[in-house]
């Protein structure tokens, strides 16, 4: 098989969360730790840092591989989902794996993947952990892919654990409550092992603290600690709390044996986008009018990026907007506003909402726009109606963001 063959035969194989939803979630760890086995364990060939949460863990983990990278360290960071090509959630200083390694990984496990009846993600981490151990990293940036108790990437012991933050998003396999989804997400925290908690939540914080005291983890809410806010090429608001965590984050790799001086701190949060290929978030697109795409998708992440939304100095607003078919619209309906002219389509998944529904949706609740047949087709519609003096957002699903940059 070549490289395209390849990934078609791992999106192929059971169902695969990025298309699918619910039918793809794991329920136990059994498959991920019978692979580790097969592998020879390569989770344990290098160091690692596990970020976790609901928002922002993403853009943490670049952050951190920036910063490592300016540091002079060998850096893997394995991220999801990916946008255009399977290959970037699997990098090293910002280089994707080689096509070739994908083809071969798959070549000379297949008879097992099979037989084991492993999921897309399973054999994604397995890939990932062997190319870190392979390529002899300094240390890999892990971030979790859903959840966390029972996310294939919970079979590391990290130098340090990471959660940014919760709000609800996959409560079908979370739970629907703050305190249900902490308690899934805090199950990356490991005994004796360091945890930065990048928000304090009411609701969760003593979830939090409950179970570092149980497995005798060092607990630091970096919101509580940290007051300046460094600057950083990823723009928005909502990325002021990312950074704070970050910043508790080198403290602790320091105190732990990893040398990253201020300057190199400085410049990794200033060079995420070149250092590590980081993309959809905040990305201006272009200007006059000036285009910005994001991938925020729930309620949380959503709130963040329209009030920097109201921000921007514009004429007129146009939102091109699409969601999958699982997301709780009466919770993101709140947020949007009412004066903008939107553009209604569905993403190029399985599980992307039919445009016309959306749009029905959203005009009972006095929020208006036109359907059209694809994500290209309503943005190419946006630019021609807006004056360069408008201002134009692309967003609601990450699926949406892929189909444009």
């Amino acid at each position: 098989m070549n490289y395209q063959d390849t990934v078609n035969w791992m999106f192929q194989q059971l169902p695969m969360y990025q298309n699918k939803g619910n039918s793809a979630f794991k329920k136990d760890l059994t498959n991920t730790i019978n692979l580790a086995k097969h592998l020879n364990y390569p989770e344990c060939k290098f160091k690692s840092i596990h970020v976790g949460g609901t928002n922002g863990k993403g853009s943490t983990s670049h952050m951190l591989a920036s910063i490592l990278q300016e540091s002079g360290y060998k850096v893997g960071l394995y991220t999801s989902p990916h946008l255009k090509d399977f290959r970037e959630r699997i990098r090293i200083n910002g280089k994707v794996i080689t096509e070739q390694s994908v083809i071969d990984f798959i070549k000379r496990n297949k008879a097992f993947l099979e037989r084991n009846q492993l999921s897309f993600f399973e054999m994604t981490v397995g890939m990932a952990f062997e190319y870190f151990a392979n390529q002899e990293v300094d240390i890999a940036i892990i971030e979790v892919g859903l959840g966390g108790r029972l996310d294939s990437t919970n079979i590391i012991t990290p130098l340090l654990s990471v959660i940014t933050n919760i709000s609800l998003d996959h409560t079908q396999f979370l739970g629907n409550t703050l305190e249900k989804i902490a308690g899934e997400k805090a199950g990356i925290i490991k005994n004796n092992i360091p945890i930065v908690i990048g928000e304090t939540h009411l609701e969760t914080e003593n979830v939090f603290i409950n179970k570092a005291k149980e497995t005798l983890s060092p607990i630091y809410f970096a919101d509580q600690i940290i007051n300046d806010v460094l600057e950083s090429d990823l723009q928005g608001t909502y990325q002021i709390n990312n950074i704070k965590t970050v910043v508790q984050s080198v403290k602790i790799l320091n105190d732990v044996g990893f040398y990253i001086s201020s300057k190199d701190l400085k410049t990794g949060l200033l060079n995420v986008v070149a250092n590590t290929g980081l993309q959809g978030r905040w990305q201006v697109l272009g200007n006059q009018p000036k285009i910005v795409c994001d991938t925020a998708h729930n309620k949380e992440g959503l709130g963040y990026t329209m009030q920097q939304v109201k921000k921007e100095k514009h004429n007129k607003l146009h939102i091109v907007f699409g969601v999958v078919n699982d997301k709780d619209l009466e919770a993101i309906i709140p947020l949007l506003p009412k004066h903008a002219r939107y553009y209604f389509c569905k993403p190029d998944v399985q599980r992307g909402l039919d445009a016309k529904l959306l749009q029905s949706y959203f005009k009972k609740n006095d929020l208006h726009g036109n359907y059209y047949n694809s994500v290209s087709e309503a943005l190419t519609s946006a630019k021609s109606n807006a004056n360069t003096s408008d201002f134009i957002y692309v967003g609601g699903s990450t699926f949406v963001v892929a189909e444009i940059i």
